[in-house]
């Protein structure tokens, strides 16, 4: 399925395009399910994708923004996209550390302002770190005009369950590996409840990620995760939600 552009009054689609050499651009969408609601989905993250071979990865379509200064202009297109082709769901929005520098994300007419269903700015762990002073500027502003936060990856590489108590998000995600691990014996499975008490306790619902199998999914149900995404539950697909 082809890009959504009809909305789409910036020039932004053929600016970014020409910039990054590439032919097309386009979202695909992944469910996060409500684990104690019937398992019906919460919200969907979008995901960058491309059908051009040489950017099949998402993160070479992000290294080729930051090579060529347009790492700002590709983060507006893809929430453009995003917000235009699943206007009726909660959505989870990546942003690269880069955004933070640019100014982009806090234009008043950015579409993440213009969504009628909760916004999350989705950053990794380790933002705050590598882009602090931008990081919570930016953050501050525009989670006051009602963007919210999540903070993914947590147990991943650096882990500083400080971040979590400063940067007060509504929403963490715990790495995919824990899923995998929380099978394996019971003190991983431990270990992950009492990860989720503490986000809980900082105010924070959990995403359990990378649920792959259903020994996965009952044991991130035991340690209590409000929300999971993974293979198992649902695969990401380039939907449009525009009309649904």
């Amino acid at each position: 399925m082809g890009i959504n552009r009809r909305g789409l009054t910036s020039d932004l689609v053929p600016f970014v395009e020409e910039r990054l050499e590439l032919t097309s651009l386009q979202v695909a969408f992944q469910p996060i399910f409500d684990l104690g609601n019937d398992s019906k989905p919460f919200a969907y993250e979008a995901l960058m994708r491309s059908d051009d071979e040489r950017f099949v990865d998402p993160p070479a379509v992000i290294r080729s923004s930051i090579d060529r200064d347009v790492c700002g202009e590709l983060g507006r297109l893809m929430r453009h996209l995003a917000v235009e082709q699943c206007r009726n769901h909660p959505i989870f929005l990546n942003v690269h550390p880069h955004e933070f520098e640019d100014g982009w994300l806090v234009r008043p007419d950015d579409p993440i302002f213009r969504h009628d269903h909760p916004i999350y700015l989705e950053i990794t762990e380790s933002v705050p770190l590598s882009h602090e002073n931008h990081c919570r500027g930016t953050l501050s502003e525009v989670r006051a005009n009602g963007a919210r936060l999540a903070v993914d990856d947590l147990g991943a590489g650096y882990s500083n369950l400080l971040y979590i108590a400063e940067l007060e998000p509504e929403i963490v995600k715990l790495d995919a590996g824990l899923a995998r691990a929380i099978v394996r014996n019971e003190r991983s499975e431990r270990l992950v409840a009492r990860i989720v008490d503490l986000c809980r306790d900082m105010g924070a619902e959990v995403v359990a990620e990378g649920i792959e199998t259903r020994e996965q999914l009952d044991a991130v149900v035991r340690a209590g995760c409000r929300y999971g995404q993974g293979f198992f539950l649902g695969r990401p697909q380039r939907a449009d939600f525009s009309s649904a």
